[in-house]
């Protein structure tokens, strides 16, 4: 079973274009510092932009931040990428003539609603500064160069 890694990787995207504003911004740049291909990255960026997120030119390696660190949500870049994608999944595949099969997972599917629903008003207390200050004290703290 594969999990998305998109969120993360969004965030990843946007904080490296807040954090090197004067390097190089190409998707091969990005994708190297996430260790994927620039195809995943151009795909996650063009999500970013549609969603308001992100700004840039076509043709031009100068993405930028679309609103302030302060002003995008962990539940924006999330619904970004992920759309209406739920965290938990339901499986659809058990045997309808079992009982357990049946009941079990209408029962769940309250449980994962309120699961989805306490966590995307978690995300949304979260901001991207929020994140951008914990990676600048880590940072701090290990006695890197962060950037």
């Amino acid at each position: 079973m594969k999990y998305s890694t998109k969120v993360s990787d969004a965030v990843h995207i946007l904080a490296f274009i807040q954090l090197n504003p004067t390097g190089s911004l190409s998707s091969d740049s990005i994708a190297e510092s996430i260790r994927t291909n620039p195809g995943c990255v151009r795909q996650l960026m063009s999500a970013l932009r549609r969603a308001g997120l992100l700004s840039s030119v076509k043709g031009r390696p100068s993405p930028s931040l679309a609103k302030a660190p302060s002003a995008i949500t962990l539940l924006d870049i999330y619904k970004a990428v992920e759309g209406d994608k739920p965290l938990l999944h339901l499986d659809t595949h058990t045997n309808p003539e079992c009982g357990v099969g049946i009941y079990i997972q209408l029962s769940l599917r309250d449980y994962f609603d309120q699961v989805q629903r306490t966590a995307e008003d978690e995300m949304q207390r979260i901001t991207l500064k929020d994140i951008l200050d914990g990676y600048q004290e880590k940072a701090f703290r290990s006695g890197r160069k962060a950037f």
